[in-house]
Parts: C-alpha cells; sequence; structure tokens
C-alpha cells in the first residue's frame, strides 16, 4: 500500500521560507498524478499545486508564483518551496497522490480523484 509522509513544516515570520518534503514508499512513483493540498483553520482542504506523470506542474492562483513544486524520482521524494510566505499561508499541508487513468486531471478537479494522503505537515506564518 501507498504511504505519503510529510515534513519541514514550522513557524516563520511572513516574508520567510520553507521546503517541505514527501516521501513516498510502496508504489511506482511515475505512474501516479502527485499534488499539494492545504487546510488553513477553519477553511476548506484545497489544492496548491499538482504534477503529471509527465511533470507538468499547475498552480494555483492562490500562492502567486511563490511556491514552487518539484520531485527527485530517485528518492521518491516531493518538494514544495514556499518562498514570500504571508499569515494566509498558514496551514496544514498535505501531499498527495492518485493512479495515471490515463491523464491526469486539472488542479481545480484532483481533489476528486485523490486514493492518498500524507499525514499532514503544519506551517504557521507570523506577522
Amino acid at each position: 500500500q501507498m504511504q505519503l509522509v510529510e515534513s519541514g513544516g514550522g513557524s516563520v515570520q511572513a516574508g520567510g521560507s520553507l521546503r517541505l518534503s514527501c516521501t513516498a514508499s510502496g508504489y511506482i512513483f511515475d505512474r501516479f498524478c502527485m499534488s499539494w493540498f492545504r487546510q488553513g483553520p477553519g477553511k476548506e482542504r484545497e489544492a496548491v499545486a499538482s504534477m503529471t506523470d509527465g511533470g507538468l506542474i499547475t498552480y494555483a492562483d492562490s500562492i502567486k508564483g511563490r511556491f514552487t513544486f518539484s520531485e527527485d524520482d530517485t528518492k521518491a521524494t516531493l518538494y514544495l518551496e514556499m518562498n514570500s510566505l504571508q499569515p494566509e499561508d498558514t496551514a496544514v499541508y498535505y501531499c498527495a497522490a492518485d493512479r495515471v487513468r490515463g491523464s491526469c486531471p486539472p488542479l481545480k478537479s484532483i481533489h476528486r480523484f485523490v486514493e492518498h494522503w500524507g499525514q499532514g505537515t503544519l506551517v504557521s506564518v507570523t506577522s
């Protein structure tokens, strides 16, 4: 069974940066659509970035070009580099995956297809 484990969260001041990691196990890495989600206090979970099995990355408008999604296939690890963090970015961040079914879904609907979730890592941004 596939497992995802996030790490790298913490507390930072506004304008700071964090790099989140997600290590995957129990699956063939390049056969999945991968994504990062976040859920702030009292808010719904939202997708912030996705990556197709072909490496195409899509970002949510809300992160305003501040985040970068990457992967190291040899380490089966995903990364989310977060820069210029703002208090509005405070949330639990999750990595997620679903098996490729011909092609990966667009970011706005990828939540419907997620099959595996990490446990989440908390990011707190103070003013």
